[in-house]
């Protein structure tokens, strides 16, 4: 049901919509940067991130069928379809293959920014382009695209809260980017002793730093399941460890059968022994007593009197010594395996075990900073989704010039 004093209106008759030029331009290193789908996100146009660049020549031949202005939108036609970023300067750029331009006319420009992002929008975008936000989208149907628009004061008022919205989100993303940056830099001081933290008489550590090997400080782990379904399927990836089914989506990919998988208790290390691009990720179970992984994952577990785990954890995902280790172990072909027989002759540097504790404990509380920033993100996400269900709708109105629209 249309709210009353809104219009069901198609995109091209609240904005013009000009498609990209189809080809392929010259790239060169240093000129103006090109914009693909990408590099697209909901936000500001990033001009930062794209690598590709074509000459100024080229801008011309390649722009020279539209004007972009502040305020205009560029929108994804493929990779990831329907979504939309604003221009928020005069700094040229050029539109790439699969990218549309959207010029609001009889819309304010941010209203129709979130309008785009709306549930119904979005969901008809997914069905147009065949179900999937990595299928394509046709230039018809673009143009074709139905919304609900208020009058324009009320547009803007929409906007304008929706905004505030926005900001809070971009400001609590900037502190979790600099608390991650703050927590690498101090990493790089911690775990290398260039920086020494004080004992518990309030005097700095001392003492050189002990060579060993990484065997000589975990335990292989063998234990394996005896039946199906013993244990849930877990994933060690870049993101940590993940139950199999919210990973994948509840996508089945484990074998039904998964006697015979190795078994990870609570508090024990897992990685995937090979890996494409020589980053191995090692990750440890927080997430429950015992889960399993394919053979593809060795299992150990770290001996507490010499290391604690969670300082080991990150001197083999943060070390240099480890990156130079796994680079020595590539040999031709496209993948590196580390095995954990050769894991066990990587030679680290380590500090009497007080001093990794007190380096884990000021970690640790830079995790929970950032764990709480990032919750504190998740929330503001989901109550401005909440919001703009009802803005956008209709259902929930606002008020302009002081008098509540009907």
């Amino acid at each position: 049901m249309v709210p009353n004093g809104w219009e069901v209106k198609s995109l091209d008759s609240v904005s013009k919509v000009i498609d990209c030029k189809h080809r392929t331009p010259k790239y060169v290193k240093e000129g103006v940067p090109l914009v693909s789908p990408g590099t697209i996100k909901w936000g500001a146009l990033d001009l930062i991130t794209p690598t590709k660049r074509v000459s100024t020549e080229e801008y011309s031949s390649l722009m020279d069928h539209c004007t972009v202005n502040v305020g205009d939108l560029v929108l994804s036609r493929n990779q990831s379809v329907g979504v939309a970023s604003f221009v928020e300067s005069e700094e040229p750029f050029v539109l790439g293959q699969d990218t549309v331009l959207v010029k609001p006319t009889e819309a304010d420009s941010r209203f129709l920014f979130y309008n785009l992002q709306s549930v119904e929008t979005q969901r008809t975008i997914f069905k147009l382009a065949g179900g999937s936000t990595f299928s394509r989208i046709n230039l018809g149907d673009i143009r074709k695209l139905k919304g609900i628009y208020p009058p324009l004061p009320e547009q803007r008022k929409i906007a304008k809260i929706l905004s505030t919205w926005d900001k809070a989100i971009s400001t609590t993303e900037r502190l979790i980017d600099n608390s991650k940056q703050q927590k690498k830099a101090l990493m790089q001081q911690l775990l290398t002793g260039k920086k020494r933290l004080l004992d518990d008489s309030g005097k700095p550590f001392k003492g050189e730093w002990e060579e060993v090997k990484v065997g000589s400080l975990i335990t292989k782990h063998s234990e394996k399941t005896n039946r199906s379904g013993q244990y849930p399927v877990l994933t060690s990836s870049r993101k940590g460890i993940m139950f199999q089914s919210d990973y994948y989506n509840d996508r089945d990919v484990a074998s039904e059968d998964n006697t015979g998988y190795n078994v990870v208790p609570r508090g024990f290390f897992t990685y995937r022994h090979m890996s494409d691009d020589l980053v191995f990720k090692f990750n440890i179970n927080t997430i429950c007593d015992k889960g399993i992984v394919s053979t593809l994952y060795p299992v150990f577990a770290a001996k507490e009197n010499k290391v604690v785990p969670y300082f080991l954890q990150l001197l083999l995902n943060e070390g240099n010594e480890f990156k130079r280790f796994s680079l020595a172990q590539k040999q031709g072909g496209s993948r590196t395996y580390m095995y954990l027989s050769k894991l066990n002759d990587l030679k680290i540097y380590i500090p009497n075990i007080n001093e990794q504790q007190k380096i884990t404990s000021v970690l640790t509380n830079a995790d929970k900073e950032i764990e709480l920033l990032e919750q504190q993100l998740a929330g503001l996400k989901q109550e401005k989704k909440a919001l703009m269900q009802q803005l956008l709708t209709g259902k929930r109105r606002v008020k302009v010039d002081d008098e509540a629209v009907a």
